[in-house]
């Protein structure tokens, strides 16, 4: 048997071992990292060649989530895991997101790191040990790689941080924060909190770093003892001799084309500078198109770049603090629930707000313990025509579930309890035209739709992202707030900020460049609180607060308790009686396990009857109280017919005790009906007591369908209950 290697260190408080050389001997790097009893594995490889044509990095990252890890067989009609789950994917992001500027510029060979949940221990969440995972499968393979990181989530419990927190503390903690980043620097923020300030925040990060420094000391002794060196390596770059001619034909053209502030028509100048230079080089530089491109890319973003640092004038002409013009509406949609637009310069997002039953809330398989049920559901869709281009639709990808995760995210602390408002609510931002910080304008749209739904949320929410532009040679930094696309793809740092008039309900920041310090977070974070209050006045001058009354259209929904030992009866023999409630009276009606029943309804009074139902299922029967209620059967004194509806005589011999031969065809006797007095629950009439005078046959009184007043004269030790009649309300309709 193979002997591995294997490292421990001490992490937040618990002992981690990291082994490696034993197993996936044929990927460039791999290992096994262990915190308690969970174990994730993680993989790295990369090509030989990159693919024909490739001018970008490819680079896949993907955490698999095994049920086995857990104990559990998945629910899927295969009985084996398909598409990973919306967590898994942003898991995938997550591990992504700090690694992949550590990558050379220029390497377009494909590298994939598949991270794998082997064994998961429910106090110890594997998403971090991925992270870290990949961290050190990169930086002791071959490939490449700039690191190592190290990543750590951080909590906030009674004043306190805490690093890697466990159930308890995740449930008591006001922040969940992941942070990555190098020895030297900040590389990823993602981050969700119940409104922690500015300063809470910040403390957090940089605790969060403290602890990363150590993670990276422990991966530099991993490479010390089995790191393989670095491949040398070629890397894509634009020719010298191309570079310097495009720049001495293109750089007035250039500077001209960006002069204006119109996006459409400075986005069309740089197009025809394209075509111009394209063409000027076509002889001397045949078949060198994308050199030629690149090279122009590389000064467009050098340009826009020093006129931010050197003039403080961004590309659309506004000042670095200052956000776009904003404009809202809410109620656009008249049978949706809850409505609203919100637009932020060229961003624009149509949100809308659905209310449902508990019993819509969606349902999570994943490797928690325990199946969770998520009440409040954001998600974010941006169609090509968003961005004028004419693309087919697609189901949601990485982007569309990171950036619907981020609103739910931002959102979710100001949600109303279930308690309070006993619904599951689901909100869809729709981008109907994108320039940028779509994922904020999201955040704003759906808080306006929430309160036009009438959802009575503890507080409005906006969200803003920023941007930075850092010259290190020079020390020189820009930090932008409300980034546009062109600020996106040339800056350096997209950091999303969302929260309250109070403090931080979410974070995402997304480093492009080595890394950032306190000093440049700092001075974000009181940037994006500036720029998020602002957002927060105007989307208030359209709508102050949530509505006092929800939709017409929403459902309405009554919540009552029942005993848990009493569920089956309101549900019937195979669903039979909560059945006959939903087709009698159109309502929908959903049960919990703690007995709580949710019953919702858009007719009032079909509400109230299907409540009244219920409780009259639940109830216990009280002697002396009256009930109405159809008659369903006749007792017979033949007990081969007792309770049924056929009278016919019977057509056997029957012999009394001494032996004695009875008459033959001789008619059963009527002994009593039995009368439903609420669903599931019969009483039975003794003959004798459905008059005061003899009464010969009970059909002579009452038959099967007569609706009758009867009052309870008793209920045994075994539930049967006895029944005295009042008065006969309506008779059956009879054939002669």
């Amino acid at each position: 048997m193979r002997e591995g290697n294997i490292f421990k260190t001490v992490i937040g408080g618990r002992e981690v071992s990291v082994e490696t050389g034993k197993y996936a001997e044929q990927a460039n790097g791999h290992c096994i990292v262990r915190c308690g009893d969970t174990m994730v594995m993680t993989n790295v490889c990369m090509s030989d060649q990159p693919r024909p044509g490739m001018d970008f990095f490819p680079l896949s990252v993907d955490f698999e989530e095994k049920l086995y890890a857990i104990g559990k067989i998945p629910g899927s009609f295969k009985r084996r895991e398909g598409r990973g789950s919306d967590k898994a994917i942003l898991t995938s992001r997550l591990i992504d997101r700090p690694i992949r500027p550590l990558f050379p510029k220029g390497l377009f060979n494909d590298v994939t790191v598949v991270c794998t949940a082997l064994s998961v221990e429910p106090d110890i969440p594997p998403e971090v040990w991925g992270m870290v995972g990949s961290s050190i499968a990169l930086s002791i393979s071959d490939i490449p790689f700039a690191g190592p990181t190290g990543a750590v989530v951080v909590g906030y419990v009674d004043g306190q941080y805490v690093i890697n927190p466990d159930s308890a503390q995740r449930e008591a903690s006001s922040m969940h924060v992941t942070v990555a980043g190098t020895a030297d620097a900040i590389m990823m923020v993602e981050a969700g909190a119940n409104e922690v300030s500015e300063e809470v925040m910040l403390g957090g990060i940089m605790y969060a770093h403290e602890e990363i420094k150590k993670i990276v000391a422990f991966i530099n002794e991993i490479v010390a003892a089995v790191g393989k060196p670095k491949l040398e390596m070629e890397y894509y770059h634009v020719p010298e001799d191309i570079d310097a001619d495009v720049r001495a034909f293109a750089d007035k053209l250039l500077d001209e084309a960006l002069a204006t502030h119109d996006r459409t028509e400075r986005q069309n100048n740089q197009d025809r500078v394209e075509a111009e230079t394209i063409a000027h080089f076509a002889d001397k530089y045949e078949g060198k198109e994308r050199e030629i491109k690149d090279a122009l890319y590389y000064m467009t973003k050098e340009k826009v770049r020093a006129k931010i640092l050197d003039r403080g004038e961004r590309p659309d002409g506004r000042k670095t603090d200052e956000i776009r013009e904003i404009w809202c509406e809410v109620g656009i949609l008249p049978r949706v629930h809850g409505s609203a637009v919100f637009t932020r310069g060229q961003s624009q997002a149509m949100s809308t707000c659905t209310l449902g039953t508990i019993g819509d809330a969606q349902k999570l398989e994943n490797l928690d313990e325990d199946d969770v049920r998520k009440r409040y559901m954001h998600q974010y869709n941006m169609p090509g025509y968003s961005t004028g281009e004419a693309k087919p639709l697609r189901a949601p990808g990485r982007r569309e579930i990171g950036h619907g995760a981020l609103a739910e995210r931002a959102l979710e602390p100001v949600i109303p309890s279930e308690e309070e408002f006993p619904y599951a609510i689901r909100t869809v931002s729709e981008i109907v035209s994108s320039n940028g910080s779509t994922s904020q304008a999201s955040v704003c749209g759906s808080c306006l739709a929430l309160m036009d739904a009438g959802v009575p949320i503890k507080a409005p929410v906006a969200g803003i992202a920023m941007g930075l532009i850092k010259d290190p040679e020079h020390h020189r930094v820009a930090i932008l707030s409300d980034i546009q696309g062109l600020e996106d793809f040339l800056g350096d740092m997209d950091f999303k900020v969302a929260g309250t008039s109070k403090g931080i309900t979410a974070i995402q920041m997304d480093i492009k460049i080595k890394g950032i310090d306190r000093e440049i977070l700092t001075t974000a974070l009181e940037q994006a609180r500036k720029g998020r209050l602002f957002i927060l006045g105007k989307m208030l001058d359209v709508i102050p607060g949530p509505r006092a009354e929800l939709s017409k259209w929403a459902p309405k929904i009554t919540v009552i308790k029942i005993d848990q030992d009493k569920i089956g009866k309101v549900i019937g023999k195979g669903g039979e009686t909560i059945n006959k409630i939903v087709e009698d009276t159109g309502v929908k009606i959903d049960i919990e396990e703690d007995g709580s029943v949710y019953i919702a309804y858009t007719d009032a009074e079909m509400g109230e009857k299907a409540k009244s139902i219920i409780l009259s299922i639940v109830e216990d029967v009280v002697v002396g109280k009256v009930y109405e209620g159809p008659v369903v059967k006749i007792l017979m004194s033949n007990p081969d017919r007792m309770g049924g509806r056929d009278r016919r005589p019977r057509r056997d011999n029957r012999h009394d005790k001494d032996g004695k031969e009875q008459k033959k065809d001789e008619e059963p006797q009527q002994l009593g009906a039995f009368v439903n007095i609420a669903p599931g629950k019969d009483g039975m009439i003794h003959i004798s007591k459905l008059s005061n005078k003899r009464v010969a046959k009970v059909t002579d009184v009452i038959d099967i369908g007569d609706v009758v007043k009867v009052e309870v004269i008793k209920v045994d030790e075994k539930g049967r209950i006895d029944l005295k009649l009042l008065e006969v309300l309506s008779k059956a309709e009879r054939a002669e």
